[in-house]
């Protein structure tokens, strides 16, 4: 193997770093733009005065990675929507949140939401101006309108709304995600009220989209389950739109959720597959080129077929090195490939460097590598199926090394049974796959036996029944499991270590390892010193009220439901507040913080006059009280109104407030309160 070619690293941690810089430390593109320039300069000056002298110039490569810095921040930048000249952000605006007409394609058809169909569309004009961008579009649901395709052009005259913030704490930032997708407005219509422009097909996603219609049009023709069909959608052809949440939920719960997303695992087979089945034309004159690029024209082929999502194309990028290298008959090493493709990813999608999938896809490839021969290498045995169970366990293992962290990091659960899933279905998959793509050229051609569609069908039933007993046992899934950034850092220095240490058992790797534990240690006092605080939270929730305590890591809900500590706004507040306990209590009328008092006031509308003068107020299901009788009495520092109030009501109160200059705060509108010590 060839050995590790750190200028390759070196570059594209820089890169990584220069799209951070411009991601989270806003700069102009013309700033940049600038910058870079003058750098170019200086390194080319720098490369000339060094070229004849004998000793390496040490500036030339702290303005090479300087620059390649900088080359992170111009193209984070100009591929940054929003700083093109016609972005539709600049025609119309917001704050009035008037109608326009608005042309638009759809891009990408998404997972529905239990109300509405959704898209993202590209949009294409704003009153008859040309514009660029994109927006998330929401469509009523309709049982009897069909849906939309890939590259329809329609137009509407609804209005562009802002996309909302979380109300809770610690709740996913929906919105930030979007924009990390260069997706800033959504737009809510019903299916009447957009008028249909042009179905033609224009762009390659388009064409597979069509194709996957025509796939699944012929594969509706037999007897296939709908979780059998959503599963070979997800599989294959990479889309996991109509997967159901109870069947998505299995494959997360026993680990195998990695199955569903076209990435690495597919793409690695299918150059297995191809590079066998191709083999016969490497025999011809020049076949081997000629057996390259086709084996790159089908890969990436698939990967647009498949959606051309950010996993898609990180594998087919990669794998594509991967066959070049092949064909070149070159020894190459996994670790140059991999930061290859990410430097070569990045400068076209800088933003993929915040998708959890890209990330998820090299730690464990990067685990696999790295970590897996040495697990390997532990035990060998003289069967060979207990051997190959063994390899594929080990190699299980090294990627859980990777991916854990950053998996208990995003999603703070564990599914202890994961080696269990993907000793079950890993040795299959490639089968599972070449079956696929068969059953599927065989229905297009209209060649497909019943028989044999069955048959696939049952494969594909009896791994979701192997997932689904899997995922029931429950003991061995460990949810809720509190773990921020700080313990990412301190768990891979962990690991890193540990690998160190068994390569070179040596006195510096065993300080290196305690210094890794004691980091670790110290990250656990900080999480408690930093959570060692109390908080009164009113929290947002729709025709209901909660309260919260928050004492260290104690939690007391005040409501008036059966129990709500199980509903995803609590779990998600507990887990990224190492809460520990939880307990319930009816709802009082009257809270004292530390040295704060805090009225509640009932749709009763019954409130004490001259036993206390508190300092906030919270009105909740809608009572009929005279706000400003309530101020002049009780002399409140804040009015609150949660989510059980009347919509009209709010806006009352909110004038009210207003006129009296008296501070008011809607949870729908800014969310959650929260009151700390």
């Amino acid at each position: 193997m060839k050995t590790v070619d750190f200028n390759i690293i070196k570059l594209s941690f820089f890169l990584v770093l220069g799209i951070l810089l411009a991601f989270y430390f806003p700069i102009s593109l013309k700033s940049s733009l600038y910058s870079i320039f003058g750098l170019l300069i200086l390194l080319f000056t720098s490369n000339i005065y060094s070229r004849n002298r004998l000793k390496k110039n040490i500036w030339f490569g702290i303005l090479a990675y300087m620059t390649t810095i900088l080359m992170g921040v111009v193209i984070t930048n100009f591929y940054n929507h929003k700083n093109h000249t016609y972005h539709y952000t600049k025609y119309f605006k917001t704050e009035e949140n008037s109608a326009s007409l608005i042309k638009f394609r759809v891009n990408e058809i998404l997972k529905p939401s239990k109300y509405y169909d959704k898209y993202v569309v590209e949009i294409l004009k704003i009153e008859g101006h040309s514009v660029t961008g994109k927006s998330l579009l929401n469509i009523q649901k309709d049982s009897i309108q069909k849906k939309l395709e890939v590259d329809e052009i329609l137009f509407t005259t609804e209005a562009f709304q802002h996309i909302s913030t979380p109300k809770n704490p610690n709740q996913f930032d929906y919105k930030k995600y979007l924009e990390k997708q260069y997706i800033y407005h959504q737009i809510f219509t019903k299916k009447e009220k957009l008028f249909g422009v042009s179905n033609t097909k224009h762009t390659l996603l388009g064409y597979a989209s069509s194709l996957r219609n025509t796939i699944n049009a012929k594969l509706k023709k037999y007897n296939f389950e709908t979780n059998e069909l959503a599963i070979i959608n997800a599989l294959i052809l990479g889309q996991r739109q109509d997967i159901s949440e109870e069947v998505y939920a299995n494959y997360v719960n026993a680990g195998a959720v990695h199955i569903l997303a076209v990435s690495g695992l597919h793409i690695g087979i299918l150059l297995l597959i191809f590079n066998k089945l191709l083999e016969p034309i490497a025999w011809l004159p020049h076949g081997k080129t000629f057996k390259t690029i086709v084996i790159l024209i089908l890969l990436w082929s698939y990967a647009v077929l498949a959606g051309a999502s950010a996993s898609i194309i990180r594998s087919a990028t990669m794998f594509s090195a991967v066959a070049i290298g092949m064909h070149l008959n070159r020894p190459s090493n996994v670790y140059n490939t991999l930061a290859a493709s990410i430097f070569v990813i990045l400068l076209f999608k800088p933003l993929f460097i915040f998708d959890v999938g890209f990330q998820l896809s090299y730690l464990a490839v990067l685990s696999i590598v790295s970590i897996q021969p040495l697990i390997y290498g532990l035990w060998t045995s003289k069967l060979f199926v207990v051997n190959k169970l063994w390899e594929i366990f080990s190699v299980t293992l090294a990627a859980q090394f990777g991916i854990v962290p950053i998996s208990l990091f995003y999603f703070h659960q564990f599914p202890g049974l994961f080696w269990l899933s993907n000793i079950a279905i890993i040795p299959f998959i490639g089968g599972v796959l070449l079956s696929g793509i068969i059953i599927i050229l065989l229905a297009l051609l209209d060649m497909l036996p019943t028989f044999l569609a069955d048959s696939f069908g049952a494969c594909i039933s009896l791994m979701n029944t192997l997932l689904e007993w899997i995922a029931s046992k429950e003991q061995f899934l460990f949810q809720n499991i509190s773990f921020n950034l700080l313990y990412v850092f301190a768990s891979y220095l962990i690991i890193v270590t540990l690998v160190q240490l068994y390569l070179k058992k040596n006195f510096k790797t065993m300080v290196l390892l305690c210094v890794s534990i004691i980091t670790f240690q110290l990250t656990t006092i900080y999480n408690k010193y930093k959570n060692n605080n109390a908080s009164f939270i009113l929290f947002h929730t729709s025709r209901n009220t909660v309260l919260g305590e928050k004492n260290y890591n104690q939690l007391k809900l005040y409501h008036s439901q059966d129990s709500i500590k199980k509903n995803k706004f609590i779990s998600t507040f507990a887990t990224a507040n190492f809460i520990r306990t939880i307990r319930e209590d009816s709802l009082k009328e009257l809270y004292f913080f530390k040295n704060k008092s805090i009225l509640v006031v009932d749709s009763l509308g019954i409130y004490p006059i001259k036993s206390i003068k508190p300092d906030y107020i919270i009105l909740r299901n809608s009572p009929k009280v005279n706000l400003d009788r309530i101020i002049d009495s009780l002399k409140p520092q804040k009015i609150m109104a949660d989510g059980s109030n009347y919509k009209s009501y709010i806006k009352r109160w909110e004038q009210t407030c207003i006129k009296r200059k008296l501070p008011f705060h809607h949870t729908s509108e800014k969310g959650a309160f929260i009151l700390e010590n």
